[in-house]
């Protein structure tokens, strides 16, 4: 099975390693509280962001490929009801 490609998932990886950067800086920096929150909501956004353009990617490629061909059927299900859990807590 050929692997998506996770090149915008890495840039989106870039931009976050950037914001994270900018509020140590601000926390350094002591920035104002409630602005250093803004920004840790934005990264928390970002995150959710990546998370589900990996989600996409994986339901859309791998457990699309293992249905299709019948293989781990059961396995690829339970993996896909476990991650959805985790997602929703």
């Amino acid at each position: 099975m050929e692997h998506p490609s996770h090149k915008n998932e890495i840039n989106r990886i870039n931009r976050l390693i950037g914001q994270l950067e900018g509020v140590k800086k601000m926390i350094e920096e002591k920035a104002y509280c409630p602005e250093i929150l803004i920004q840790t909501k934005a990264i928390t956004s970002a995150i959710r962001g990546l998370e589900t353009s990996l989600l996409e990617k994986h339901i859309q490629h791998c457990v699309k490929n293992n249905l299709q061909n019948d293989y781990h059927t059961s396995e690829t299900i339970d993996e896909l009801v476990n991650i959805f859990k985790t997602r929703i807590k």
